[in-house]
């Protein structure tokens, strides 16, 4: 399959997800100054904070403080992430500064689970329908339902495509159970095992099995497949992609070794753009943010069209 979509939603996870594994504190200020350079580019939807354990993860201290001062802008989403029902609780006090989107993974790699969120598959089904319970309560839609580690892991290895089909249906079965059903798919490649290969043979699975599905995919590029991984995705026709601004971020659990950021947000959006495929922002406003995210971080970061600099500007000189 290869007919490409004409439009790609891309979802900026560059705040939450740089921010999260970066070593030295960042001042609060600056994390707002990016959230609020990436409101002017174009981006319409920014994860802009995790409500975490700050012992764990402390880049995220003040990811009250961060909610409360950027400047929301009215066609913008800005979501956060929450692991358990604590971190929703401290994003709904947020409700009029955050777009509370309801969201659940399950993981299909257990020692990773034990790594990342100290539980074991039991907990993590647990945790599914505590959470779940309480987006109902509050009135939460599900919009995106996951499995985390769904390409292989860096503890365990291969993860069999039959375990993550079973994951499907399993978190398919526990929205059923109360009465919700998740509009959107993530397949997310945490620990950057996937290869435009696997992205092809796992993302064609679950369409035979479930073609009415809307996919995403969560790429890494720790082993410089993010964007070979996000191409072989759209070929499969999956048009929804979370990203990174300049590469930022990686997971603080993964024990990877070198540049462990996501796929990088202008790095796609460059592609995207000279594939003809929209996306609704502006690139050259984009490469402007990933310089300012380097400078933020004070080290540079991996993205490449940052330093290569976009075609249309060259092609202009041109004429």
């Amino acid at each position: 399959m290869s007919d490409f979509p004409s439009f790609v939603q891309i979802n900026e996870e560059g705040p939450r997800e740089g921010f999260q594994f970066e070593k030295g504190p960042i001042p609060t200020a600056r994390k707002v100054e990016l959230i609020d350079a990436l409101s002017e580019t174009g981006v319409n939807h920014i994860q802009v904070a995790s409500f975490v354990n700050p012992n764990r993860v402390p880049g995220w201290a003040d990811a009250d403080e961060v909610v409360e001062q950027y400047n929301r802008k009215p066609d913008i989403h800005y979501t956060a992430l929450w692991l358990n029902t604590k971190g929703l609780q401290r994003a709904l006090t947020h409700g009029n500064r955050l777009d509370i989107e309801g969201s659940f993974s399950l993981t299909a790699s257990e020692k990773f689970l034990a790594r990342n969120q100290q539980s074991s598959l039991e907990d993590n089904i647990a945790r599914a329908h505590d959470t779940l319970k309480l987006y109902r309560q509050h009135g939460i839609a599900l919009k995106r339902a996951g499995i985390m580690a769904a390409f292989g892991c860096n503890f365990e290895g291969e993860i069999p495509h039959q375990r993550v089909l079973d994951m499907v249906q399993q978190l398919l079965d526990i929205a059923a159970e109360h009465g919700m059903k998740p509009e959107v798919f993530s397949l997310a490649d945490t620990m950057a095992w996937a290869t435009p290969k696997s992205i092809r043979e796992l993302v064609g699975k679950v369409r035979e099995r479930w073609p009415d599905m809307t996919l995403s995919l969560h790429l890494h590029d720790t082993r410089g497949m993010g964007i070979a991984n996000a191409y072989a995705g759209l070929e499969m026709g999956v048009a929804i992609y979370d990203s990174t601004v300049a590469g930022l971020g990686g997971c603080p659990f993964a024990a990877h070794k070198g540049a462990a950021g996501n796929v990088c947000t202008e790095d796609l959006v460059f592609m995207l753009d000279e594939m003809g495929i929209a996306t609704g922002i502006d690139l050259d406003k984009l490469i402007a943010v990933a310089q300012l995210a380097e400078d933020i971080v004070g080290h540079p970061l991996p993205g490449s069209v940052k330093m290569g600099g976009s075609l249309s500007a060259l092609r202009a000189q041109m004429h």
